[in-house]
């Protein structure tokens, strides 16, 4: 029984409005796919990079769980909450949207632009007092290993959510390979090869493709050349 679906880069949608060039996973905005509108909670995994000095006017959300990775540069972030932060790259953020919030989001800098990757779950938990959060993590033991950014638990590694669901980066070693199991029974896996080369359980993965796992307790990550990628383990039921 197939367990398995490859998302190439090249199969993404795409929307470039000048401001911000922007890649889809899933179904979003303009574009629609209904083999792509989500996998298992995982609703949207936007790969966004925004010209100098621009960036999102305020917006609203609620009931999702949305997670931001920088990968270059910096991004100014203003909410209902009342919280002004920028995020740099290294850093992860979250907000609980809950019951609604408002934000913006900008990129500070006149001379650079800013590369991110904008990650949407469902929560498991609706109408929730909405949250944000922001840590700056060690990228050092993201080295040959699988270090959590992300889980359920506020005492954990990373930042947490209302999510049965773990996140992890690596930098891997060109030939390295280690396995991951499951936190959760029932969950699945969703990797995104940012840069390098990459097999996951033998599938071959290119830069910013990306694979879905389900119906397995593990998976096997070896690098083809030097390789950075994000690991999802998400529940597949809503």
């Amino acid at each position: 029984m197939k367990n398995t679906v490859l998302h190439t880069s090249n199969s993404r949608g795409h929307a470039n409005h000048g401001w911000l060039n922007a890649y889809h996973s899933f179904s979003f905005a303009s574009w629609y796919n209904p083999d792509r509108v989500q996998f298992g909670v995982l609703r949207v995994l936007n790969d966004d990079t925004i010209a100098a000095g621009m960036g999102f006017g305020e917006h609203g959300h609620d009931n999702m769980e949305i997670i931001t990775i920088p990968l270059e540069g910096d991004l100014a972030h203003k909410d209902s909450m009342g919280n002004a932060e920028t995020i740099k790259t290294g850093d992860v953020q979250v907000m609980s949207a809950g019951t609604g919030i408002r934000h913006s989001e900008f990129n500070p800098n006149a001379d650079q632009q800013t590369k991110l990757f904008q990650i949407w779950l469902f929560p498991k938990l609706r109408n929730v007092a909405p949250r944000y959060q922001q840590i700056t993590l060690d990228q050092s033991l993201q080295k040959n290993n699988f270090a959590q950014i992300l889980s359920p638990h506020a005492d954990d590694e990373g930042v947490w959510i209302h999510q049965d669901a773990w996140f992890y980066l690596s930098d891997f070693d060109k030939d390295f390979s280690k396995s991951l199991a499951l936190k959760k029974e029932g969950n699945g896996f969703y990797i995104m090869n940012i840069e390098g080369e990459i097999e996951v359980n033998g599938e071959k993965l290119a830069t910013r493709d990306a694979i879905g796992l389900w119906n397995t307790a593990q998976v096997e990550i070896k690098a083809n050349s030097v390789a950075k990628f994000l690991v999802m383990e998400i529940p597949m039921e809503q």
